[in-house]
């Protein structure tokens, strides 16, 4: 059964005020004005469903706001549709780890609001989730995120930085449109699609460095980057990667150099092989690495298993004699 209630025993409520929301669809939003006492704590509508809390709504004056794990005993698993929407006073959030999903705008247009940390089980951003937050300067990601949707940061000005967690999947159109600020943006490694216009407009970008292989734009006959207004941005790409060619959404491609070597461990060509254990090595053109090998890590004695040339900034390293220990660990070293 669910069930609509606030997380505030309503003393003495006054008048309801109503708000005629238009769009594709008209919606008629009806908000307890409650008379809450001074000390009171940020307080929240929500709904009931299958044991689990979905926050509808935010009654308080703003602030910093934490979204609880529980109340009465209930886990808070969702931030519903709109539910901070307008919410020009917020200036923090920080959303507890029982959270899996943000919904659609559900913090959009929340003017003051600075910092957004994510609880560590989110799973979904919805579409136009921080819509519009032109203050927004800080944007924690926890590594659970599979979906970021369409104009989810959209309008975020502050924004100067981001890093996007290896498990991100998707990307949205617009995702990241109109961050006028945002200079750089690191993308992990399994990134399969990226929306239309993702990064028009960031007139200030100048990096886009990918972790993995090239995603596939959801419209090819699109660009990422719009080219008007211009942007001076690159796109990097590790050596070793696939599906890179001289140009990406738009722009330049060029190698992203690290500063240390790197195994790529979530490439297809990772793992046992037949008759041998392998994985990629990236790092920079013309460099050698050894590759060391040990049975022990609580008493490593680290021995040379093979020097490689990393021609084109990358090369693949196989062991065949792995079978012939009963644990085989790997590291690598560089001049």
């Amino acid at each position: 059964m669910k069930t609509k209630s606030s997380f505030a025993k309503i003393a003495n409520p006054n008048t309801v005020a109503v708000r005629l929301r238009t769009g594709c669809v008209a919606r008629l939003v009806v908000l307890l004005l409650l008379a809450l006492p001074a000390a009171a704590q940020a307080q929240f509508t929500y709904t009931t469903n299958n044991g689990a809390i979905t926050i509808t709504g935010y009654t308080s004056p703003g602030g910093d706001v934490t979204i609880p794990d529980t109340h009465n005993g209930l886990p808070v698993t969702s931030i519903g549709d709109e539910a901070f929407e307008n919410c020009t006073s917020l200036t923090n959030i920080t959303i507890g780890n029982s959270v899996t999903s943000i919904g659609y705008a559900a913090f959009a247009a929340c003017l003051s609001l600075t910092n957004a940390t994510i609880g560590n089980s989110v799973t979904s951003i919805g579409d136009h989730a921080f819509h519009s937050c032109i203050s927004l300067a800080s944007i924690t990601i926890p590594n659970n995120v599979t979906y970021i949707g369409g104009y989810a940061f959209r309008w975020c000005i502050n924004l100067t930085s981001v890093t996007i967690p290896d498990s991100v999947t998707y990307i949205g159109d617009e995702a990241f449109a109109v961050c006028s600020s945002l200079t750089n943006i690191t993308i992990g490694n399994n990134v399969i699609n990226i929306g239309e216009s993702t990064f028009s407009r960031c007139t200030n970008l100048t990096g886009v460095y990918f972790k993995g292989n090239a995603p596939r734009p959801d419209f090819p006959n699109f660009p990422v980057f719009d080219p008007k207004p211009p942007t001076n941005a690159t796109v990097y790409y590790l050596p070793g990667t696939t599906g890179w060619g001289s140009t990406f959404g738009g722009r330049p491609t060029a190698l992203w150099s690290l500063p240390y070597p790197l195994i790529l461990n979530y490439e297809p060509s990772f793992g046992v092989r037949t008759n041998q254990f392998g994985f990629i090595i990236s790092w920079a053109t013309n460099i050698s690495v050894v590759v060391e090998g040990c049975t022990d890590l609580a008493n490593p004695t680290w021995s040379p298993v093979r020097t490689n040339t990393l021609t084109g900034g990358w090369c693949y390293f196989s062991d065949p004699q792995w079978t012939n220990y009963p644990t085989r660990f790997y590291r690598l070293r560089s001049p």
